[in-house]
């Protein structure tokens, strides 16, 4: 059984981290090659493996040097029917990828685990197509997609399964659906555009009540990730209800827009101290922004100055 499947403990209070940008920090750092931003390919062999190891590891002693629990993401954004089948992985290889990625978390987890750092492992999911477009699935066809990679890791020792990059409601319903039918617990996490809105235009408020109104509050929680904070700061109001059901941030290192990113062929690292410092700023304002964490651009430098930034004194340890 899962060891937290039932009882997750980012539920119970306290600030979480997680890792950074996976794909950039690997492909622009680690000079490897993830044909179509796919890093599940690396649990295809042993020097893959080692690669992955690592790269946790650099976060993980960020979360133990602190004292603070740490979610344990897979690296199986792009491990879907889809993309799997561009990179030659038919549904036997891509369960066994998405499996295989647990499997390496739960060797982490029983290496850096203490009883201040609590590690919850989650099957992390990405959008069928590209996350910066608006798709065209309906939630019903979304939930029959999604539902092979979420039964893979509802077989497996993952504790919940968490979906990333999202640009549309109906994506996000269909995820959340079929979480539901393995019985495993689901996080949300949007993306947005410079203007705060998703890519159909929806606002973050709009796009989290639709869910919750469509699936009965089905998510655990919503995140936002793959933006900078000035793309959505403006879009947050301190006191709004639904403001409480966003539980974690994963930003962007850069201010440049998707489309910017997507057309440069040079990392943009930003600044980690102030991205730090707009962290504070969030959890200062929403409370309930708990699990901090990176996206695109981001290494274990930013989630260091988050930390560094946000976690009080006095819970560091000795």
């Amino acid at each position: 059984m899962a060891k937290y499947r039932h009882a997750l403990p980012q539920m119970q209070g306290g600030v979480f981290l997680s890792d950074g940008g996976m794909e950039t920090t690997l492909i622009f750092h680690e000079g490897l090659e993830l044909p179509h931003f796919a890093s599940f390919v690396l649990l295809a062999s042993d020097e893959g493996r080692a690669h992955l190891t690592a790269y946790y590891e650099k976060y993980l002693a960020v979360a133990q040097g602190r004292g603070v629990g740490f979610v344990l993401d897979s690296a199986t954004w792009r491990a879907n029917p889809d993309w799997g089948a561009k990179l030659g992985y038919d549904a036997a290889a891509l369960r066994a990828a998405n499996q295989g990625s647990i499997t390496l978390l739960e060797k982490l987890r029983n290496r850096w685990e203490t009883p201040t750092m609590p590690c919850v492992i989650a099957g992390a999911i990405g959008p069928r197509g590209d996350g910066y477009k608006e798709g065209s699935m309906g939630a019903v066809e979304a939930r029959d997609y999604h539902s092979a990679q979420i039964a893979a890791f509802a077989d497996s020792q993952a504790d919940m399964v968490a979906a990333y990059t999202l640009g549309t409601v109906e994506e996000a319903i269909g995820i959340a659906f079929a979480a539901q039918a393995h019985d495993m617990p689901c996080a949300i996490s949007f993306t947005v555009e410079t203007d705060g809105r998703l890519v159909s235009g929806r606002s973050l408020r709009e796009a989290i009540e639709i869910v919750d109104d469509e699936t009965g509050g089905a998510p655990l929680y919503y995140m936002i990730n793959c933006a900078h904070p000035t793309h959505f700061e403006h879009a947050l109001e301190a006191g709004e209800a639904w403001l409480q059901r966003v539980h974690g941030v994963r930003a962007n290192a850069s201010t440049k827009s998707h489309a910017e990113l997507d057309e440069s062929e040079t990392l943009d690292a930003g600044d980690p101290i102030d991205l730090g410092r707009r962290y504070q700023a969030l959890r200062r304002n929403f409370p309930s922004f708990r699990i901090l964490g990176g996206c695109c651009g981001t290494d274990h430098r930013h989630v260091a100055a988050m930390c560094e930034a946000c976690v009080p004194p006095m819970t560091l340890s000795a």
